[in-house]
């Protein structure tokens, strides 16, 4: 089978035409971009007497970011909804804060790969940052898709746009946390 890139990008977003929870999948692209941008910042300052705690510290980042948001996001949906959560509510919390976890999957490896011996410490660093930034590019593609919209010019734009406002965050973050 051809891989046919402009199908690929355009095909619908779901195998079914049921409707999209819009404001559930909007939160998990908000966990995703967040979880990739605080990933991509605690990757940033690793140095080379830091890089067999690399791994360490990026899971640390997005556990504790994910911890964080989870916690965050139940607090503010019980004062939307002026309840307790339900057990399913809860879980759904969760689910929807697993793209910050996995976010620190491919640097995590990366680095992996490094810390084995295939690859120079600050080769690995640098390709995982440059995996991140284009993670957080590419969230303008499964916008679009979602949309079932065509890929357009301007969705590349929005995909360089957001890795240029990305990696300005992750620059101030670094620079006034670090």
């Amino acid at each position: 089978m051809e891989w046919d890139l402009p199908k690929l990008f355009n095909r619908p977003a779901q195998l079914t035409d049921a409707s999209i929870d819009t404001e559930r999948v909007a939160r998990r692209i908000s966990a995703y971009i967040y979880g990739n941008i605080l990933v991509l910042a605690a990757l940033i300052p690793v140095t080379k007497a830091q890089e067999t705690v690399g791994i360490a510290i990026v899971v640390g980042a997005a556990l504790s970011t994910f911890l964080a948001h989870v916690f965050a996001e139940s607090v503010g949906q019980t004062l939307r909804l002026d309840r307790t959560l339900t057990r399913a509510e809860r879980g759904g919390e969760l689910r929807d804060g697993l793209p910050i976890l996995t976010s620190a999957v491919f640097p995590s490896v990366i680095l992996g790969i490094a810390l084995i011996g295939w690859l120079e410490p600050r080769t690995a660093q640098l390709i995982a940052e440059l995996v991140m930034i284009t993670r957080i590019a590419s969230i303008s593609y499964v916008i679009s898709r979602l949309r079932r919209e065509k890929v357009t010019s301007g969705t590349h734009w929005a995909a360089f746009g957001l890795a240029v406002v990305a990696t300005i965050i992750v620059i101030i973050k670094v620079f006034l946390t670090h």
